[in-house]
């Protein structure tokens, strides 16, 4: 699917996984947290822009397909002229800069009262060039602690996205992801201390 396809729709939701849980960056009517169902969020995508650069790639999340799987985060709903100019800067940013693509999801709000609705989401796909595969959370943490991109530190990434889990979320374990940030603050922690300042 392509963000043209849903252009002139009176809404759209639009669920965010990654640093969208945290920075929209786009005019919005409403927001639920909530989540999908058959894929899992795992930081096996490269970015050489936002987070990391082309020398030193930085990691970001995207989804792989497990049909036992459960994704939490939070969904946009946009309208009238909204939809247009999130789609637009969304274009830029995931698909043009991230190499990711588009598809629609039932996103169920994690309230358990409203039904499903369709929403659209951006996952990048392994036949992506930056598409950088599995490695263990030690291998990964090592990668994000040392990256830094035009939007900031990969670390900061990696951090705010936990700490949505942790405050949005407090119910799902969600053991990637904490695994990953355990291993990148570790290392961090251990390179910040090993240097010492010169008197």
């Amino acid at each position: 699917m392509k963000p043209q396809d849903v252009l002139g729709k009176a809404s759209l939701w639009i669920f965010g996984y990654g640093s969208l849980v945290w920075k929209p960056d786009f005019k919005y009517r409403k927001s639920r947290v909530g989540f999908i169902r058959g894929y899992k969020r795992r930081f096996w995508h490269g970015d050489d822009f936002h987070r990391g650069s082309q020398a030193a790639p930085g990691r970001v999340v995207t989804l792989i397909e497990d049909d036992d799987a459960v994704t939490w985060g939070v969904a946009f709903e946009v309208s009238g002229p909204q939809v247009e100019e999130a789609l637009a800067y969304l274009n830029v940013r995931e698909t043009v800069c991230g190499g990711y693509v588009t598809k629609m999801v039932d996103f169920f709000p994690g309230d358990e009262g409203p039904a499903p609705v369709q929403a659209l989401v951006y996952i990048a796909t392994s036949d992506n060039p930056l598409y950088l595969g599995p490695a263990s959370p030690e291998d990964i943490g090592a990668q994000i602690a040392s990256s830094s991109g035009k939007s900031g530190h990969n670390l900061e990434y990696l951090l705010r996205l936990a700490e949505f889990m942790r405050s949005s979320c407090p119910q799902v374990e969600d053991q990637h992801l904490f695994s990953v940030e355990t291993a990148a603050l570790t290392l961090f922690l251990a390179c910040s201390c090993a240097v010492q300042p010169v008197h």
